[in-house]
């Protein structure tokens, strides 16, 4: 239990700035995947869906990124924002698109497979803090226009860039409120 109890409260997200270029192999993408397959999901619709890239695909992905603020930056256009935006995929070492794909029957509302795709984030950050792994999830903008860079299924959709990268250690405190402002307890 302290185990768990460790690894949830030490997760934290680790920006690709911070990434030391260090390859993570492909098991433990896979693991970080296969216990993203293990998130609850209502009515067994496993909503989530992954597009993994990696190597070249990370150039291309920043090249995306970057024409697609600078196409929609309009007068909030900023150099400084523009050239974070095309360092973070290159920075990093793996960058998994967040998809869902919805139930074609729709037997549950849309926010519980959103929900479900939450969960599965969830697993992958958790297994990506067990291997030292830093990660963070992203919702850019741009992910409205994903499929002018890859091919969805229809009715698939994204949900955000999942970049991941090996970084040094380094103390990354967190700050959380008590539980106890948050729960009211029904006795009676």
């Amino acid at each position: 239990m302290k185990e768990i109890t460790n690894i949830i409260r030490s997760r934290r997200s680790v920006f690709p700035k911070m990434y030391n270029g260090q390859n993570i192999s492909k098991e433990i993408i896979e693991e970080v995947l296969e216990n993203a397959n293990w998130a609850p999901t209502h009515k067994l619709t496993e909503p989530w869906r992954f597009k993994v890239i990696q190597g070249n695909g990370l150039k291309r992905l920043s090249d995306f990124l970057g024409e697609h603020y600078k196409r929609n930056a309009g007068e909030k256009f900023s150099e400084m924002k523009y050239n974070k935006t095309i360092k973070k995929p290159i920075q990093s070492d793996t960058i998994i698109l967040i998809c869902m794909q919805r139930d074609p029957e729709e037997r549950v509302p849309e926010w519980e497979e959103i929900a479900a795709v939450s969960c599965a984030v969830q697993n992958m950050w958790l297994t990506c803090t067990a291997h030292g792994i830093g990660s963070y999830w992203s919702t850019t903008k741009a992910i409205h226009d994903i499929s002018d860079f890859i091919d969805l299924e229809e009715g698939e959709i994204c949900l955000g860039l999942f970049f991941m990268g090996k970084y040094d250690p380094i103390d990354l405190p967190a700050k959380r409120n008590s539980v106890s402002d948050k729960v009211k307890w029904l006795t009676e």
